[in-house]
């Protein structure tokens, strides 16, 4: 993909992204006994609460699933004298998206004999990042590997200061033609995938979706989805609610029960906790995860998730580093290289289900089919795809994939935030 290409996103990508971080000893005596006391009534209320739970048939026997935690990284490339460094906005956790990135990263690193350092919580736009990356190749980083979105301009100015160093930076689009690279997947494949679940399972035909900021990134998934929704089940709508921020679990839980609250029965999310699966599994709902396979948050609720593989592509990243061959650019793949996936389906995901997500993934995988081929209509009717026209990527004017900033039809809420 040219840089030109890149860069021209950038007036349409420009948005600052926001990460929230999550009594005396005279007190203690007293503190101690309340809490001995309000541990017995919390006890009482929990076997309340499963009774209730029990009685109102939330426990859906059958509905779990294993967890698919993606691990077929390999290589054949010795690349022992490479050190990558990898900068995390948070900790990794277990789930979401940093969990699935230093998955990858410890995968690759196993798999190629480089040696792997880490650091966590770098805040974007923040003097710690820049000195994180500068204490890195210090220690005789190789490769730096940044994974949030407000870290890519600190980015292009340490690529250009270090030119012995290979950057590379996770959802951006700047990117040079030597030491500096961008990478991404086409994750709304998945994302229609799990649409055609929710589509399924849904019965009041109200589901919600708790999404993060209103780029385009987050509003291709939304539409993908609700495309995925309305193949099979046209009269089912996907309402948004937006908590303009990647991760703040409570945050994204009071989103999520608004929804719920507003009708929905099922709860996808483009945000990085597992709240809003608690939420969805409290309200005997269904839930859709994302960056991980999140089925043991909230295995009652589960239902299917779009999932990444970063293990394969950071193995390849790290191969083009003890080459020589990394020459900057950027890189957008799907399904065909497994970076994108569908994650493990419920137990009562139908047949006929599980029949048509096979059909379409190879379908997108062979290239035969794409969720945004047309027809389609934006969310007041108008037709902004043609019939049998796919968008491109990218495009000086009109509807193109990397700078989708419209809804689909079937989609509620404004792709304004």
């Amino acid at each position: 993909m040219q840089r030109r290409l890149w860069q021209l996103l950038a007036v349409l990508l420009a948005f600052t992204l926001v990460a929230a971080a999550c009594g005396d000893d005279d007190e203690t005596s007293s503190s101690s006994s309340d809490a001995e006391s309000s541990s017995s009534d919390a006890e009482s209320s929990s076997s309340d609460a499963e009774s209730s739970e029990s009685d109102s048939g939330c426990e859906r026997s059958g509905s779990t699933a294993n967890p698919i935690k993606p691990d077929d990284t390999t290589s054949d490339v010795d690349a022992s004298d490479v050190t990558a460094a990898f900068v995390y906005l948070t900790d990794p956790g277990d789930a979401g998206w940093t969990w699935a990135h230093h998955r990858g990263a410890e995968q690759a690193a196993e798999a190629t004999g480089a040696n792997l350092l880490t650091v966590e919580n770098i805040p974007e736009g923040s003097p710690e990042f820049e000195q994180s990356v500068r204490d890195f190749i210090a220690d005789g980083a190789d490769a730096v590997f940044a994974t949030s979105f407000g870290y890519m301009d600190a980015m292009e100015a340490l690529s250009a200061e270090f030119p012995d160093v290979d950057f590379f930076h996770a959802t951006g689009y700047l990117s040079n033609d030597s030491n500096f690279g961008n990478y991404f997947g086409r994750i709304y494949q998945a994302r229609y995938l799990t649409g055609l679940t929710a589509g399924a399972a849904t019965e009041t035909n109200e589901i919600g979706y708790v999404a993060a900021f209103p780029i385009p990134e987050v509003i291709r998934g939304i539409n993908a989805f609700t495309l995925g929704v309305r193949e099979v089940n046209p009269d089912a709508t996907v309402t948004v609610n937006w908590t303009s921020t990647w991760f703040d679990p409570a945050v994204e839980g009071e989103a999520a029960q608004a929804l719920l609250d507003g009708g929905a029965d099922v709860i996808a999310m483009h945000q990085d906790s597992t709240a809003a699966g608690e939420r969805a599994e409290a309200a005997c709902a269904r839930w859709i995860s994302y960056n991980s396979d999140m089925s043991e948050f909230a295995p009652n609720a589960y239902l299917s998730s779009a999932i990444w593989n970063w293990g394969h592509y950071y193995a390849l990243a790290i191969e083009s580093v003890a080459d020589g061959s990394f020459a900057g650019g950027g890189t957008w793949p799907g399904m065909e290289t497994g970076m994108v996936q569908i994650g493990s389906l419920a137990d009562d995901v139908s047949q006929d289900i599980r029949d048509l997500i096979d059909q379409r993934s190879q379908e997108m995988i062979s290239g035969s089919f794409d969720p945004f081929t047309g027809p389609i209509n934006d969310q007041d009717g108008n037709e902004i795809i043609a019939a049998g026209v796919t968008p491109p990527d990218f495009a000086d004017d009109g509807l193109f994939l990397l700078g989708m900033s419209v809804f689909v039809e079937g989609v509620v809420g404004s792709a304004e935030g």
